[in-house]
């Protein structure tokens, strides 16, 4: 048997640190990559219209819901249980925690709901919405993605 020495400890202590730091490393790189990025650019100057604009959005009276029904996702926007034709102003599909996977959806609207083909697989989506009010309102929602049963 081989008799432990000052040299043979230093090299145990720099393998366990080296490979905490690397796992801890490894773990840092990957939540920068897969972040999807900043909301507003500048969070100070949105929020002095906020209350403003969540108000006029809420005043809309809108019902919004979205799900899969295969490879088409559909959005319903209802009020008073009647179906609303805005204009979308952009529409991003993407998983929660990356943006390596969005998608932005060509709607179409059929009298009921708006349709777009997508590529969704298992797992949480999100459809972040901007949509026009006919008088002019903007509605922006982050709408947790149903699938379809």
């Amino acid at each position: 048997m081989t008799e432990l020495k000052g040299k043979h400890v230093a090299a145990m202590f720099i393998s366990g640190f080296g490979i905490i730091i690397a796992v801890n490393l490894t773990l840092a790189w990957n939540a920068v990559q897969t972040f999807p990025g900043l909301e507003v650019k500048n969070s100070y100057v949105a929020s002095q219209t906020f209350d403003a604009d969540r108000t006029a959005q809420l005043a809309l009276g809108w019902e919004v819901s979205a799900r899969l029904q295969g490879d088409q996702l559909v959005l319903e926007i209802a009020k008073n249980e009647q179906p609303v034709e805005p204009k979308i102003v952009s529409a991003v599909f993407s998983r929660a925690t990356s943006v390596a996977v969005d998608q932005t959806p060509q709607f179409t609207f059929d009298g009921v709901a708006f349709r777009a083909p997508v590529h969704a697989g298992l797992g949480n989506w999100n459809l972040r919405l901007e949509a026009r009010a006919a008088d002019g309102t903007m509605f922006r929602q982050r709408i947790i993605v149903e699938a379809a049963q």
